[in-house]
């Protein structure tokens, strides 16, 4: 897609500081560093979100940010590594073709992850699981 961002980095057409690179991925510093180390996965194909991945994709994503992570560790010695995505407006995507986030972390280091958990009790919680295995392809 002409108006895709990570498209036009894929296709070379705007410069990226390229980490990894394979056949169905690419793995590339973010313009936006939260903490040194700070990296994107993406797949090549315009995918918008995790719902349009086929097993292949995702399995490619995964294979690529398990060893781009391991880098990172060695590379920046991070006390932890926090792996981000999100799907949808509502979600916080903000660029729509897939990609995962890499984050080497510290401890003070100002990055805050946090939701209102609800705990439903475990009866709900069972008829949730539930509904999901009804829905599986």
């Amino acid at each position: 897609m002409s108006d895709c961002v990570f498209c036009r980095i894929i296709a070379g057409e705007l410069p990226a500081a390229k980490v990894h690179e394979d056949a169905l991925t690419l793995a590339f510093m973010d313009i936006g560093e939260v903490n040194p180390g700070h990296m994107l996965v993406t797949v090549k194909p315009h995918v918008e979100n995790i719902y349009g991945l086929d097993d292949a994709l995702a399995a490619a994503v995964f294979r690529t940010a398990a060893r781009v992570a391991r880098a990172a560790k060695k590379a920046y010695a991070p006390q932890g590594l926090t792996l981000y995505q999100a799907n949808g407006v509502a979600a916080g995507q903000t660029v729509f073709h897939f990609h995962l986030h890499l984050v080497p972390r510290q401890a003070q280091d100002g990055m805050h992850l946090s939701w209102p958990a609800k705990n439903p009790p475990r009866e709900q919680l069972e008829a949730n699981a539930a509904r999901l295995r009804a829905a599986l392809d």
